[in-house]
């Protein structure tokens, strides 16, 4: 299982993602408020800005210190690391 820094020291499992998203969109906060209400929002940005929205499998929403490119870039490294063994 290769596990990525999604900011802080916060490690996510690359195998889990479906999407990676800017929370400036209404869409978006509403699908983050919806999850909040029902227990699913994991937030790894210890206090700071909120800056991507990362949706996995399980419908969790992880809250990200870090822009989307950012996010999405490590991710990618981390499937071509995975994808060689």
């Amino acid at each position: 299982m290769k596990l990525v820094n999604i900011g802080y020291g916060n490690m996510i499992a690359a195998r889990r993602l479906i999407a990676v998203v800017s929370p400036e969109a209404a869409p978006i906060r509403r699908m983050v408020q919806d999850a909040r209400d029902s227990g699913r929002v994991i937030d790894a940005t210890c206090g700071h800005r909120t800056r991507a929205v990362i949706i996995t499998d399980s419908e969790h929403i992880v809250l990200s210190p870090l822009l989307p490119e950012t996010v999405a870039a490590r991710f990618d490294n981390g499937r071509e690391t995975e994808d060689e063994q």
